[in-house]
């Protein structure tokens, strides 16, 4: 047969979607050339690779063999790469990080320091929420993971590498703003501005208030931190966010709430799946995580820049309703 591995790889992202439409926007081609380059291979293999039921389409008998077949083909080629890349030494090779979308606030001021050090070092940085990155690391996509709580039911390593603290904020002209000890009670009363299910933070924070005997209610779901950052700051309600995503804000959008118990302590972890030996670069920005990363970003706390210079103590006095 003659097959390119281009088509094989155009086949597998086909395959792993389940659509030709996603992978071509997955792969960065035009919907023409996915189906010209399955096409090509059908024809080589003299056999239908999918099935069309409704709108879905699924492998055919022969379609799952060569799907695994492709597996085992890319792992062979990634082990070559990263043997190639071991040889060079750091001169060249290539990293695949992903990370979850809160992380973007301060994993590319990581990357650069990282890239001055090593420039013959390609480094393709993937962005998404958790649930598309534990998708990832479940087919073993990258080779380094970053995310704020550990995956569960995965055969992984993982190691915390920065703190992650949650801090409570609301919009800069709220009642609550520049009081001190506001009660967990007072704050779970306020109109609550959360991510999607499965986000870290969402989860943290709903365990922190379930152990101290609080159910939170979430008045609106918002699928990204930064949407969220805006309906605080437009006064839509209080959310839980990490300190990391408050660098720039402007002080006068949201101030950060002293309230029992806050900040919630978190770490950032990097993750790699436990049966994937890691390459030379990937090794190197392991140890740079861990030794260097909390020297090159500030201390985190609260913020003063971002909380409103009214201070009152709530713990014996009346607090606003």
């Amino acid at each position: 047969m003659r097959v390119t591995f281009r088509q094989l790889k155009v086949f597998e992202t086909v395959a792993r979607l389940g659509s030709f439409t996603r992978a071509a926007e997955e792969l960065h081609l035009s919907q023409p050339t996915v189906s010209m380059q399955v096409k090509q291979l059908v024809e080589a293999v003299e056999q239908p690779l999918f099935e069309q039921a409704g709108k879905k389409i699924f492998l055919t008998e022969i379609g799952e063999e060569l799907h695994r077949t492709c597996h085992a083909l890319f792992d062979a080629w990634q082990r070559f790469e990263m043997t190639a890349a071991d040889m060079k030494g750091l001169k060249k090779g290539r990293l695949r990080l992903a990370c979850v979308t809160t992380a973007k606030y301060f994993v590319p001021r990581l990357l650069g320091p990282f890239c001055e050090r090593y420039p013959g070092i390609d480094v393709r940085f993937e962005i998404a929420n958790r649930e598309k990155i534990l998708e990832r690391l479940s087919r073993h996509e990258d080779d380094l993971y970053i995310l704020g709580s550990p995956p569960v039911h995965f055969d992984v390593v993982v190691h915390p590498f920065l703190d992650n603290p949650l801090v409570a904020v609301a919009p800069s002209n709220h009642a609550l703003c520049g009081l001190r000890a506001i009660p967990l009670e007072r704050f779970a009363r306020e109109r609550l501005l959360v991510r999607e299910r499965g986000s870290g933070t969402r989860l943290a924070t709903e365990k922190f208030f379930r152990d101290r005997g609080i159910e939170l209610t979430a008045k609106m779901e918002i699928g990204s931190n930064e949407a969220i950052k805006q309906a605080v700051a437009g006064g839509l309600g209080v959310s839980v966010m990490s300190q990391h995503e408050l660098r720039n804000e402007p002080a006068d959008s949201v101030c950060v709430l002293d309230v029992e118990g806050f900040p919630i302590a978190r770490s950032w972890y990097v993750v790699h799946p436990g049966d994937k030996q890691l390459s030379v670069v990937a090794q190197a920005f392991f140890r740079y995580l861990q030794t260097e990363a909390r020297h090159l970003l500030p201390a985190i706390g609260h913020d003063a820049d971002v909380v409103t210079s009214r201070r009152e103590d709530c713990s014996s006095g009346t607090i606003p309703r």
